[in-house]
């Protein structure tokens, strides 16, 4: 009798590792994600595209960095993010103009 409990008990914890272990794997990125997150192209500005505050300036506000179709995209924090979703080509649209604006700047330096 205690060598089919202690069987159960083994197999119980077995499931439980191997379930563990594969969500664990199942939540890790995918290798394209990563090579996609590393060819995105590099945040232009220092403030943040939705409120044009400087990023990091208040510490108590925590910035958000991801990636929206190939481009590195920084906001000042979570809020701004719940403005981008609602319209992220207004805001992509903007971005694209202050770094085609700062380029345009340093090319005439």
């Amino acid at each position: 009798m205690k060598s089919s409990t202690w069987f159960k008990t083994c197999l119980a914890t077995a499931s439980a590792l191997a379930l563990a272990f594969t969500l664990s794997a199942a939540d890790s990125p995918a290798k394209d994600s990563k090579e996609k997150a590393a060819k995105a192209k590099p945040y232009p500005l220092k403030t943040c595209i939705v409120s044009d505050e400087k990023l990091d300036a208040d510490p108590s506000m925590k910035s958000v960095a991801f990636n929206h179709e190939g481009q590195e995209i920084k906001l000042c924090c979570k809020s701004c993010m719940k403005d981008f979703k609602k319209d992220p080509a207004k805001y992509v649209k903007k971005l694209n103009a202050a770094a085609n604006k700062d380029d345009k700047a340093k090319k005439k330096a």
